[in-house]
């Protein structure tokens, strides 16, 4: 594979400032695009600036939350104008908070159906056009949660499962205008999700090292690895791939209970 095989196209990446999001931006940067990083914090901004310009690389840092519908439309149209069009989206923002059927709240809910789908959804629709003009491709960050159930994670289970399926739909719709929908389902990964989610230290320290024995490769994953399917199924190699949501879980997703 070219290690600069991105030199010359454009990379929206949300999510950008931190695990799955800034491996992601920091991938593409490396492989040669020019990285449109999107995310809430203006420090957080800052300092991925600073790391994809040691790189050598160009981006357009947005603070943006994505939340709220124009936020999403704004930083499609700024990124336009920065870098002339897009040619990868790649859909990384989550949010995660516990709760079951019993005591998951609306606003629980709303929030992770805004960021997990509503958000990616207006995203590629607003990305479409370009998209379209460059034969280009979206990969969603969605979660092993989308394709197995979960207890006491109801809502993010839910719109992970959503996720993948806009990802199907979206993928046969869009084939025969040349753009590929694709998403990656990872198992545990060390990010700072779970902790905003309301997850102490020790509460996280526990579930990483619990997930040893959930994931059968016997440890969580990396960012890094995350971000090297992404790349790859953005990439020319992934041509013939499209509808596909690839597990990347250390074989998570084949357990049952027991």
């Amino acid at each position: 594979m070219n290690d600069r095989q991105f030199t010359g196209k454009v990379a929206f990446v949300t999510g950008a400032t931190s695990g799955i999001g800034q491996a992601c931006a920091i991938a593409f940067a490396t492989a040669g695009a020019k990285v449109v990083c999107v995310g809430r914090s203006a420090e957080a901004l800052q300092d991925l600036e600073q790391k994809v310009s040691k790189l050598g690389g160009q981006q357009l840092t947005i603070q943006a939350d994505l939340s709220v519908d124009k936020e999403g439309e704004r930083a499609v149209k700024h990124g336009f104008e920065a870098f002339g069009g897009i040619d990868v989206l790649v859909n990384a923002a989550g949010h995660l908070t516990s709760g079951t059927i019993e005591n998951t709240s609306l606003t629980a809910w709303d929030d992770m159906m805004n960021i997990n789908v509503r958000a990616p959804f207006q995203l590629m629709q607003h990305a479409l056009p370009s998209l379209i003009e460059r034969r280009g491709n979206v990969v969603n960050v969605s979660s092993v949660t989308g394709l197995r159930a979960f207890p006491g994670v109801l809502a993010y289970c839910v719109s992970k499962a959503a996720l993948d399926q806009l990802t199907r739909c979206s993928a046969l719709e869009l084939a025969a205008k040349g753009v590929r929908v694709n998403a990656v389902n990872p198992g545990v990964v060390v990010t700072e999700i779970h902790k905003r989610g309301g997850m102490s230290e020790e509460a996280y320290a526990a579930f990483l090292e619990h997930s040893k024995q959930t994931h059968p490769l016997g440890r969580t994953g990396r960012p890094e690895e995350i971000a090297s399917l992404v790349l790859y199924l953005a990439s020319e190699q992934a041509s013939w791939i499209t509808g596909a949501t690839y597990s990347i879980d250390g074989g998570r997703s084949q357990t049952c209970a027991r």
